[in-house]
């Protein structure tokens, strides 16, 4: 890899503006598409006619982001090389009719939005952020980016056993946040959301809204050497994808032999399933149509298909000193170690042995040390899109990332270096 594409922990501190500009999805994806604009990418209508140019190139759906650069000479038969993550991360998201309340408190109805750790949004100050959607059918961002809302925690007095049974929170009696004080108006937490959008009320007819908290990433450690932040499963992938697209379209076209891509998907912590997601066709589609677009027909699409890997960046477990029997006993990835290599033979995780040198190849191009992760036997196994994008659109999928605590907490915890060493490894990776 040139010396141009090395990143440092300047990439670091990058992540953790990307992290508060990207408090939902659609930030997220507004937030990299705006990056990859400043390096000459160009948005692309799904519903216009595409053309053969070269160049890098971006979709966005909601809050979905696939984007890539054609180099000169590319044939219509060119392999892609694809950096995939998701921009969803699991936390609360606003009902349909979310003004609800008692006994003097005005609150807002939420429902518990993927596998969340509810204890870590309790007495939090959490911001409110998503989309609003307009009677004229447009959509429009809106983060109110201050205390606002507030998951409060039943006091120990009146809950004794909360230190020794454990705590016990019912999903729906004990996780609707508080923003006031007053009788309940059917309409209020909307016109507020008007009032931050500067749009009526009247205009707004459907909403994507969340709370996040509002503290911001912050090092941590005797010597700086931890990054604390708020969803970084899996926007560091996202950040250090796009990070790299962007540097890897800056180098000379004829070191390019693949098409690099980054495909950021929603949906990713309830299933994929969706027009967003990645079990939906939003990837295939783009790189199909990225083929056709070129001259090519169905056997250049196949042909670029079969030469075509994807590194799933999502993050993993690091060891954890408090529970290290809850991990495998020969595999201990250590925060700062190098981003890890995913492995589960029943295919939670898409890694094979020619992934796994697919990999091994680009860290070592990249001059990244690396670590591979495997679940307990006794323990289930999460999983990723990688299998999904490997079964669906037939791609050879390799399993990545970087190792964490706390993952799906509120606010989660890594090591300072691994942003810019997993970004080092998906440039080298993107560049062949």
């Amino acid at each position: 890899m040139s010396s141009s594409l090395r990143f440092d922990r300047g990439h670091t501190d990058d992540l953790m503006a990307f992290l508060m500009a990207s408090p939902s999805p659609y930030h997220a994806v507004a937030t990299a598409a705006a990056r990859l604009e400043k390096a000459g990418f160009r948005q692309v209508e799904e519903t216009a006619a595409w053309d053969g140019t070269t160049g890098g190139k971006y979709v966005l759906r909601g809050g979905a982001i696939v984007a890539w650069y054609v180099p000169e000479g590319a044939g219509a038969h060119t392999p892609f090389r694809i950096a995939g993550a998701h921009t969803d991360s699991p936390n609360l998201r606003v009902k349909p009719l979310p003004d609800t309340g008692a006994y003097g408190w005005r609150q807002v109805a939420v429902e518990v939005y993927g596998g969340t750790l509810l204890n870590t949004w309790l007495d939090r100050d959490l911001g409110l952020a998503g989309r609003i959607s307009l009677r004229d059918g447009s959509d429009r961002l809106v983060s109110v980016d201050r205390p606002l809302l507030r998951v409060p925690q039943l006091a120990v007095h009146l809950d004794r056993s909360a230190n020794t049974d454990g705590l016990k929170l019912d999903r729906q009696k004990h996780m609707q946040p508080i923003w006031g004080l007053g009788d309940v108006e059917e309409g209020d937490l909307i016109r507020f959301v008007a009032e931050e959008a500067g749009v009526d009320a009247e205009d707004i007819t459907g909403w994507d809204l969340m709370p996040h908290p509002v503290e911001p990433p912050a090092y941590l450690g005797r010597d700086r050497e931890l990054l604390a932040g708020p969803r970084m499963d899996n926007l560091l992938s996202v950040h250090a994808a796009t990070a790299a697209l962007a540097a890897v379209a800056g180098q000379p076209d004829s070191e390019l032999p693949y098409i690099p891509v980054m495909a950021a998907f929603d949906h990713e912590e309830n299933g994929s399933q969706s027009d967003t997601g990645a079990d939906g066709p939003l990837l295939g589609t783009v790189l199909e149509r990225s083929v056709f677009a070129r001259g090519g027909g169905y056997e250049d699409r196949a042909r670029a298909f079969a030469g075509t890997v994807c590194l799933s960046s999502d993050t993993g477990h690091a060891i954890h000193p408090n529970y290290a029997e809850r991990h495998d006993p020969t595999h201990h990835p250590v925060v700062n170690g190098g981003p890890i290599l995913k492995v589960n033979v029943n295919m939670r995780y898409a890694t094979d042995g020619g992934g796994r040198s697919v990999f091994a190849a680009a860290c070592e191009k990249a001059g990244v040390p690396w670590q591979t992760f495997v679940s307990n036997n006794a323990m289930p196994c999460g999983t990723t899109i990688g299998p999904i994008t490997a079964a669906r659109h037939g791609i050879r999928t390799v399993d990545i990332g970087v190792a964490i605590l706390s993952m799906h907490s509120a606010r989660e915890l890594c090591g300072a270096d691994d942003p810019y060493l997993l970004a080092n490894a998906l440039a080298a990776f993107l560049a062949g």
